[in-house]
């Protein structure tokens, strides 16, 4: 082995440490649990897997904003390490909801009366313009 193979392998081996050190792992961090057991002594009981946080919400319609009242974790424990939240959201007539982010998560709209126009921000157009492919009015179901 002469001065040339020494000086290739310790630049094999340099190139071998250079790639080490540059490797990339391109993964989401892990945020959302199975299941989060509860605290102990907690009553695992019909409360702890019930929420009443909506049954005797008033539909007031003031202002321009929609109402929201949340049903989460503070209200409903059983939600704990999930990832998953509910909202009951009344618009007044005319009504906005101003443009959010759901980041990691998803947004499902049930209907139950009159009509809503829904569109996406495009993120990826320039000036992050609603993309006129995606606008839909969803309307409630037609009672027969």
């Amino acid at each position: 082995m002469g001065f040339s193979s020494a000086v290739a392998m310790c630049a094999l081996l340099l190139c071998l440490a250079g790639h080490a050190a540059l490797r990339v792992d391109a993964a989401d961090p892990e945020e959302i649990r199975d299941f989060a057991p509860p605290s102990p002594g907690t009553a695992l009981d019909g409360n702890y897997f019930t929420s009443t946080r909506l049954r005797n919400s008033k539909v007031e319609q003031k202002g321009t904003f929609a109402n929201v009242t949340a049903v989460n974790v503070n209200f409903f424990p059983a939600l704990s390490g999930l990832g998953v939240s509910n909202a009951l959201l009344v618009y007044p007539p005319g009504g906005v909801n101003v443009p959010h982010t759901h980041p990691r998560g998803i947004e499902t709209l049930f209907i139950i009366e009159s009509t809503l126009e829904v569109g996406l921000i495009d993120t990826t157009a320039p000036s992050f313009q609603v993309s006129p492919y995606v606008i839909k009015a969803l309307s409630a179901p037609q009672q027969s």
